[in-house]
């Protein structure tokens, strides 16, 4: 399948951490999160990506351009440089589409703008640039065929700082509880998609707000819940968690450096 990722956004909330790069370039040890999120795709055999363009659209080109697959392979260098032997590789198998889909444009609209991308595809994958898991993708995939809706999407617990407030119409507290304790989820990402998705999608919406409530309405969006490890890189703190955990060597999301499962 190919796997849609939107990395057009402004990131405003980690504009503290650069003004010079866009979200998915932001790193996560020695690669940017994109990087991260692409390998987790690949270790599934998903290697057919198509980059939704938009915020400094040229520093992501550039990145893959100038691409050392030396930085996170191990190698033997002889000769005095001259010679390196790369002992393993990551991108070689991998074929980016890379697709500009205008600066200010929702995620419906970067959707649309790549449909001619995606001809051919019954079902594909589509994703922010900004969340990582350790989901076992083919058992969602698995599911998704299986209940045969149109649409689905990882249905995650917030971020395990929030409170959740139960409150009155005068405005008084009724409940306050750690978010672990409630019931709420959210949408983490992470979509299935029959090509019929580009049915429900008009040009100018957002792929939330307009074309997912026509799904809900037809019983066509499944939520598949997921309490395994996912976060989400929307500020400088949450950068710092996900580089914390790089560091330590215990990063969750980092699937590829399992043994893969037989089928």
């Amino acid at each position: 399948m190919k796997v849609v990722l939107f990395c057009g956004g402004l990131g405003t909330r980690l504009r503290d951490y650069s003004e010079s790069i866009p979200k998915p370039l932001v790193p996560i040890g020695y690669r940017p999160i994109l990087w991260h999120l692409m390998s987790y795709y690949a270790h599934f055999g998903h290697k057919d990506f198509v980059l939704c363009l938009g915020y400094r659209a040229d520093a992501i080109k550039q990145y893959f351009l100038q691409y050392n697959e030396c930085l996170s392979n191990d190698f033997v260098l002889s000769k005095g440089g001259s010679n390196i032997q790369l002992l393993n590789r990551d991108i070689e198998d991998w074929t980016i589409t890379f697709a500009d889909t205008g600066l200010h444009s929702n995620i419906g609209q970067r959707l649309l703008a790549v449909r001619e991308h995606l001809e051919g595809e019954e079902t594909f994958l589509a994703n922010y640039a900004d969340g990582l898991t350790n989901l076992p993708l083919d058992s969602y995939i698995e599911s998704f065929e299986k209940r045969g809706t149109l649409a689905s999407f990882l249905c995650v617990r917030p971020p395990q700082t929030f409170h959740v407030i139960d409150r009155g119409s005068d405005g008084l507290v009724n409940g306050i509880e750690h978010v672990s304790k409630s019931p709420v989820r959210i949408n983490g990402g992470y979509f299935c998609f029959r090509r019929e998705i580009f049915d429900y999608l008009n040009p100018g919406e957002d792929l939330v707000e307009q074309p997912f409530q026509r799904l809900v309405a037809q019983r066509q969006l499944l939520a598949y819940d997921y309490d395994g490890f996912w976060a989400t890189m929307d500020t400088f703190r949450d950068r710092q968690q996900l580089e914390d955990l790089d560091a330590r060597g215990d990063a969750p999301w980092q699937v590829w450096r399992q043994p893969r499962r037989a089928p």
